[in-house]
C-alpha cells in the first residue's frame, strides 16, 4: 500500500486540517500518517482557540515517521509560525521526502490572515522550492505576488512568476470566484481545470481536501495533472452528498465513495 504524510494542524470538529486529510487518504486509497503543527479549538462556527506544537515536538514527530514508514507524498498544511516552517523544511529536505504538496494556509474565507509576514516569507522561502506543487486560493495567490487578482489572465500570469521564482508548480484555486470553481495548473505550461460550483454553504475543509487528494495521488503514481483531475472529481463528490452538519459552515462528505462497500463477514 501507498503512504502520504499530512503535517497540518488539529481540527477537533473533524472538518479540516489533519482529520479531513486521513480521511481524504483513506478514500483515496492510500495509508495516512500525521505530524500535528498545532492543536486548535473550531467548530464550523470558528476557531475559539490555537495551541502551537513546538518545534521539538514537530520534529520528534517527523523523526519517527520517516526512520520508520517513509512516505510516498507529503502534504504540508497549515503552520503558523516561522520557526515550524524551518523544522519542516530541514527534516524534508534531509530524508529526500517525494511529491510534496504545499497548501499555503495564509488567508481565511472571512479574508483574516492566519500567519504573521515572518512566517509567510518563511514558507516561500523554505517550503515553496522544495514543493512538487502548491496549491493557493485567490486571495493566498495575492498575498505571494503581492498583486490583485482581477482576472483569469491576473490568475494565469501569477501563477506562472510564482513557478518562475521558486520552481514549483502552482494550482490556483478559483473557489473563491462568484460563478464558478475552475482552477489554474502551471507547472512550465498552463491548463484550466473546470469544475461546476455546487450550490451550498458547507465548504469547511475544501482546501485541505483538495491538496490531500491530489497528493494520495501522486502518492499511487499518478503524474501531476492526473492527479489534479483525480482530486476535483473527489472534491466535487464529497461536496455534492448534501452533508448538513453543525451550525454553520458544515465539513464535506470525505467518505461518500465508501459506501456502497460492503464490511459484513
Amino acid at each position: 500500500m501507498k503512504t502520504a504524510l499530512t503535517i497540518a494542524g488539529s481540527d477537533c470538529s473533524g472538518g479540516a486540517g489533519i482529520q479531513v486529510d486521513l480521511k481524504t487518504f483513506l478514500a483515496n486509497g492510500v495509508y495516512g500518517m500525521s505530524a500535528i503543527t498545532a492543536l486548535t479549538a473550531q467548530n464550523t462556527c470558528g476557531v475559539r482557540s490555537v495551541l502551537n506544537s513546538t518545534a521539538e515536538f514537530l520534529s520528534d514527530q517527523l523523526y519517527a515517521i520517516f526512520e520508520d514508514i517513509f512516505p510516498d507524498a507529503v502534504k504540508v498544511g497549515m503552520v503558523s509560525s516561522a520557526a515550524l516552517i524551518e523544522v519542516i523544511a530541514e527534516k524534508l529536505t534531509r530524508y529526500g521526502a517525494k511529491n510534496i504538496v504545499v497548501d499555503p494556509v495564509m488567508v481565511a474565507t472571512s479574508g483574516a490572515r492566519l500567519i504573521d509576514e515572518d512566517a509567510v516569507k518563511t514558507l516561500e522561502k523554505k517550503l515553496f522550492p522544495l514543493a512538487k506543487v502548491i496549491t493557493p486560493n485567490l486571495p493566498e495567490l495575492e498575498v505571494i505576488v503581492s498583486e490583485k487578482i482581477s482576472s483569469p489572465r491576473d490568475t494565469e500570469l501569477a501563477a506562472q512568476k510564482i513557478f518562475d521564482r521558486y520552481g514549483c508548480a502552482v494550482l490556483a484555486k478559483g473557489g473563491h470566484g462568484q460563478n464558478d470553481a475552475n482552477d489554474f495548473l502551471f507547472d512550465g505550461a498552463g491548463i484550466w481545470f473546470h469544475g461546476r460550483r455546487i450550490d451550498t454553504t458547507n465548504t469547511h475543509g475544501t482546501g485541505c481536501t483538495l491538496s490531500s487528494a491530489i497528493a494520495a495521488n501522486l502518492a499511487k503514481g499518478c503524474d501531476l495533472k492526473t492527479s489534479v483531475a483525480h482530486a476535483k472529481n473527489y472534491l466535487t463528490g464529497a461536496l455534492s452528498t448534501g452533508l448538513n452538519l453543525g451550525k454553520s459552515s458544515g465539513p464535506l462528505d470525505h467518505g461518500f465513495n465508501l459506501r456502497d462497500c460492503d464490511f459484513a463477514d
